[in-house]
């Protein structure tokens, strides 16, 4: 397995991405080679001698890098040595068979898309983002990359999300749900309403309309939704999460018994709150490209850059892209959905 790490992405680069390549180094032998892709000095000066005569290891400059702020468009266009292009160039030109960067996601987003094409009948590509919950981990397809989503689009997220939650994931059939605000059939949007209907004809196990607490309380597998939506929920709720903790924290400290009581529950919380971190999950991978490309959390720690690198090499042996081609050549598209 060959894999290229944007190095110079994220808000911890270069440092928590390196350490997460030595991680991946030491705890999956599936790696044959890593690409860090990087200025060359930066990455030089982060690695000690063992670890740059690595024989895993090769590292390739990049003079330049996309700032999260950045336009991802006019990035990709004008910085042509760029961490970004230059890993999304390792795969395009077969060098690698997968990418992982924890840098600006529209940057990624566009790279894939722009330099690997989609895959053969795919309409856009989706990011497949990893989200706990009662039963396991489900995931919301699409999380942002696509924001302005048409009827097709969805269809074929809810393939794709299903094709990856049952060969990487283990699920024998995956169920999706279409994100809605009510589980009624005719509750939604003229779009959501649309997709339904789609979905009901479809040969998925599709269980109808999901509310937002269904994120949290139902089995499900795969979460069907337009980019724009996909994101303001993985954010809020990213976002309760943290703020929750900090009130938790802060109530504790008013009491000494609180404190005590906290002490006691320390290995529960932290449990509890691994169930749910980002780390463990690692990157969510964005699919419908001609290639693997793994985005990873901006905020990204050594160790979540090490899953990432993991769900990079579990997506490709277990071939999701030829999966998905297979599974998208079997739809029966009305050519009015095509408008």
């Amino acid at each position: 397995m060959r894999i290229a790490l944007d190095v110079m992405g994220g808000d911890h680069a270069p440092t928590a991405n390196l350490n997460g390549a030595k991680l991946a180094i030491q705890s999956l032998p599936e790696i044959q080679r890593l690409y860090l892709v990087g200025h060359e000095d930066a990455i030089k000066k982060h690695l000690d001698d063992q670890w740059a005569r690595h024989d895993k290891i090769e590292v390739v400059h990049a003079g330049e890098t996309v700032a999260m702020n950045e336009s991802p468009a006019k990035a990709i266009r004008r910085k042509k040595n760029s961490s970004i292009s230059i890993a999304t160039d390792l795969v395009k030109d077969g060098t690698c068979q997968a990418l992982v960067s924890a840098g600006n996601t529209g940057a990624a987003v566009a790279a894939a898309t722009i330099k690997l094409r989609n895959l053969p009948g795919v309409e856009r590509a989706g990011i497949a983002s990893p989200f706990p919950n009662e039963h396991g981990q489900c995931n919301i397809v699409d999380a942002g990359a696509n924001p302005e989503a048409k009827p097709l689009h969805l269809l074929q997220y809810a393939v794709m999300g299903a094709v990856y939650s049952k060969h990487v994931l283990g699920k024998k059939s995956p169920r999706v749900g279409l994100m809605s605000v009510g589980t009624e059939d005719e509750k939604g949007t003229e779009l959501t309403r649309e997709v339904f209907a789609m979905l009901k004809e479809s040969n998925l196990n599709f269980i109808g309309n999901i509310e937002g607490h269904d994120l949290f309380e139902s089995e499900i597998d795969v979460i069907v939704c337009d980019g724009f939506t996909g994101n303001v929920m993985l954010k809020s709720c990213e976002a309760t999460a943290s703020i929750m903790g900090k009130w938790i924290k802060q109530e504790i400290i008013k009491s000494p018994l609180r404190k005590l009581g906290a002490t006691l529950l320390k290995s529960a919380f932290k449990t509890a709150m691994g169930r749910g971190s980002y780390e463990a999950y690692g990157g969510s991978p964005l699919l419908g490209i001609n290639g693997t490309c793994i985005i990873a959390h901006g905020g990204s720690s050594a160790l979540a850059i090490k899953n990432a690198l993991r769900v990079a090499a579990e997506t490709v042996s277990h071939r999701v892209n030829p999966h998905i081609e297979e599974e998208i050549a079997k739809l029966c598209i009305p050519q009015s959905t095509h408008a």
